[in-house]
């Protein structure tokens, strides 16, 4: 096991060696990222399907792509589940193998068993402040996508409500779909 030191740069967390086990850089610490169950992976794989044609020429969606943000004035390395960045505001033609240079359009976090609400929803507060425009945070025990907005109070969208927005032009799935998508009953 490799033996990581606390208080890392941004650039020594980036150089990290890769393995197993899939890090976040919070409060200068390596945090490893939980490991996901199946309804979290077939989450992951439905939202994957839904949103990759939706953005065919619109932007990117990334699955588990670091992105680099501030974090109470400190460098903040998160590794949403999913996010999307709209080629408005990411260039198409970049190819270097990095993490996402800007705050992604949405970030997408899927709550795993061993992680609670209030967790998730904190989590989504620093993405907004650090310049995020929307969080999902996908719920499968409710079946529910809290969709949280910085000018706004979150909203809890349900069965067939939509999560139609208006940063995502022609956008249309709700949260009945994604489940179905992901066979959770």
């Amino acid at each position: 096991m490799t033996q990581i030191k606390s208080q890392l740069t941004l650039k020594e967390f980036l150089t990290l060696p890769q393995g197993d086990i899939t890090y976040e850089l919070v409060n200068g610490e390596a945090k490893p990222k939980m490991a996901p169950k199946r309804f979290h992976s077939r989450l992951t794989l439905a939202l994957t399907q839904l949103l990759t044609p939706w953005a065919k020429n619109r932007g990117e969606v990334g699955v588990e792509w670091a992105v680099t943000l501030k974090r109470q004035s400190r460098d903040w390395v998160p590794v949403p589940d999913l996010l999307y960045v709209s080629y408005s505001r990411f260039n198409s033609d970049v190819i270097e193998d990095e993490p996402c240079p800007i705050p992604p359009d949405l970030a997408i976090e899927i709550i795993s068993p061993d992680q609670t609400f209030g967790e998730m929803s904190a989590k989504a507060t620093d993405y907004l402040e650090a310049g995020v425009m929307r969080v999902w945070v996908v719920d499968a025990k409710a079946k529910t996508v809290p969709v949280f907005y910085p000018d706004a109070h979150p909203q809890t969208k349900a069965g067939e409500d939509s999560l139609e927005d208006s940063l995502f032009e022609a956008l249309q799935i709700t949260p009945a779909q994604i489940f179905q998508q992901a066979g959770i009953p």
